[in-house]
């Protein structure tokens, strides 16, 4: 199979550009811009040396970078002593139904990203057949919609201050043909799914998204993922995964998207990349080694990961997947059950095999997992839940049970924050050169509507803890290679050719920051804090975020795959 040429077409555009700095420069005496960023140090975002210059732009593009710029422009920003980097593409992001709720993306925008990829195995679209019906997964605004090209419509009119892009998700296409059923699709059913996912891709999809963990995408077999992603594959898309286990089953499921990739003949990225069982903490090594293997023979598979070492999930995801089939109603039915509750309480505790199971990746460890979900129990861990739940009671009830109760009274689902990994194995992951950035998190709010629940701080300071920390204070990554990783690497993956890097023709997504002060700030104690440092926020040449306050500029798009961007879009200022 030969090598996909996403990243090598990326490379060639950057280098085909790099002869028009000194023409540009020479030739803006007598250019009009709308904007020009002056003495920055620029970070282009191919991983090379910064170099101090001026950046120009006109509407929405760059059209000029040098030292010392001439020519008029209507604005001026002064960026001596600052960074200046194409605005970061957040590569795992979940603010499909917020960003209805509040266009602004606020924790996002204060953390200098420009473009939200959506769409994790579940996706805002489609939404059709057996899933035209509420489900109690799905996004709360997708009733407005039935496909993905009318949720990326809808996002754009509304107004955003980011761009986004989406992933079809394999839960979506599943579950709209074959609803909350565990039967395996017919010939003819599957087809309907080819169908409905050539539909999407058509829409302007970047590929096809799973989540495998747990039910509908776990009820998919390798083969199925195999013929629904060479439909990705005409359209020259990707494959994006979190994978099938992340525990003691890693190194199979990481095979798996492997060979999805390989037989299907398009590029892969894992979502998320981590070792979430402590029997196997300390062997990220073979994990590297499986896809440094798989490059070698010429398959496109990469990774993204957030630097922290807890994630998110659900207490739900501790029921055993047999249990989930018919919904949560049937679920519920299930844990209210004598009997079945003495079988759910045998599988949770011994396991299944192939099935990821946070109870025993944790080592039962009820400490271990916070809950963050808006409700009675919000920023409670569990073994608190426990305990208040079990005071006075002779006897003391078994914790299982207690869960059970749990999950009955929140209608089944919990949100919670569990330890996955070591910052060990973290790090050899995020300093591997195929590795880049995604917050697996969403574009929430310090204020408003949008401040609700517990939610992990990457939701607020993924990017600036990786220059802040990881950058800056670890010495992990040197400054220009953190930047490609949330840049160039990510578009180059997704195959947008037009953004992710600083180079005179691509759009004027851009982010100036200080780099002796930019940090997180959100921690899972007072989750609720913005990051600080990003200084000046541009998309599509408009300004977003000035001097660290956003502008109230809805200047952001939805980003079509295969689709011409357009020369201008919307753009409007608030009241």
């Amino acid at each position: 199979m030969l090598p996909s040429l996403r990243s090598l077409s990326h490379l060639c555009l950057a280098l085909s550009t790099m002869w028009l700095l000194a023409p540009h420069a020479a030739a803006a005496d007598s250019l009009l811009y709308d904007l020009v960023i002056r003495n920055g140090k620029i970070v282009d975002g191919t991983g090379n040396p910064w170099f101090r210059g001026d950046l120009a732009i006109r509407g929405d593009r760059i059209v000029a970078i040098g030292f010392s710029l001439n020519g008029k422009a209507q604005r001026e920003i002064d960026a001596r002593g600052r960074i200046v980097a194409p605005g970061f593409i957040d590569m795992h992001s979940h603010s499909d139904s917020l960003l209805l709720e509040d266009g602004r993306a606020q924790s996002k925008v204060r953390q200098g990203v420009t473009t939200e990829v959506l769409g994790e195995g579940l996706s805002a679209g489609p939404n059709q057949g057996k899933r035209a019906a509420p489900l109690e997964a799905r996004p709360s605004d997708s009733r407005r919609w039935k496909t993905l090209g009318d949720y990326l419509t809808t996002v754009e009119k509304s107004g955003i201050s980011v761009n986004v892009a989406s992933y079809v998700g394999l839960d979506n296409i599943w579950q709209s043909v074959m609803g909350t059923s565990f039967d395996r699709p017919t010939p003819a059913q599957f087809k309907q799914m080819q169908t409905l996912l050539e539909e999407a891709m058509n829409d302007g999809a970047f590929g096809l998204s799973t989540m495998l963990a747990m039910p509908p995408g776990s009820l998919a077999t390798t083969d199925d993922l195999v013929q629904l992603v060479k439909v990705v594959h005409r359209h020259g898309g990707i494959y994006s995964s979190h994978i099938r286990n992340e525990g003691t089953g890693v190194l199979e499921a990481i095979k798996e998207a492997i060979a999805v990739g390989e037989k299907a003949e398009v590029p892969v990225d894992i979502i998320h990349l981590k070792i979430a069982d402590r029997k196997l903490w300390g062997r990220m090594d073979e994990v590297v080694g499986l896809i440094e293997a798989a490059r070698k023979r010429g398959v496109n598979v990469q990774a993204n990961v957030y630097p922290y070492t807890r994630g998110n999930n659900n207490l739900a995801s501790i029921i055993p997947p047999w249990a989930h089939e018919g919904g949560t109603v049937r679920m519920l039915e299930r844990l209210r059950d004598p009997k079945q509750r003495e079988h759910l309480k045998k599988d949770i505790r011994e396991g299944i095999p192939g099935w990821y199971n946070h109870y025993t990746a944790v080592g039962g460890d009820w400490s271990r997992m916070l809950i963050n979900g808006k409700g009675t129990y919000e920023g409670l861990t569990m073994d608190r839940v426990i305990a208040a739940k079990s005071k006075g009671k002779t006897p003391i009830p078994d914790p299982l049970d207690v869960l059970f109760e749990v999950l009955s009274e929140e209608g089944g689902s919990v949100p919670t924050i569990y330890e996955h990994h070591t910052e060990k194995d973290m790090n050899l992951a995020l300093t591997q050169p195929w590795c880049s950035i995604g917050s697996d998190g969403s574009a929430y709010a310090t204020e408003g509507t949008l401040r609700r629940g517990y939610p992990h701080p990457r939701n607020f300071g993924t990017f600036p803890r990786v220059l802040g920390v990881y950058v800056r204070e670890k010495k992990l990554l040197r400054l220009e290679e953190a930047v490609r990783k949330m840049t160039s690497l990510n578009a180059a993956k997704l195959g947008i050719l037009d953004r992710g890097l600083l180079r005179p023709g691509m759009f004027a997504d851009v982010v100036i920051f200080d780099r002796d002060t930019i940090l997180d700030r959100s921690t899972y104690e007072k989750p609720f804090q913005y990051s600080v440092g990003v200084e000046y926020l541009v998309v599509n040449g408009k300004v977003v975020l000035e001097q660290g306050k956003h502008t109230g500029t809805f200047s952001g798009r939805a980003l079509r795959h295969g689709k011409s961007a357009p020369e201008s879009g919307k753009s409007r200022q608030d009241d």
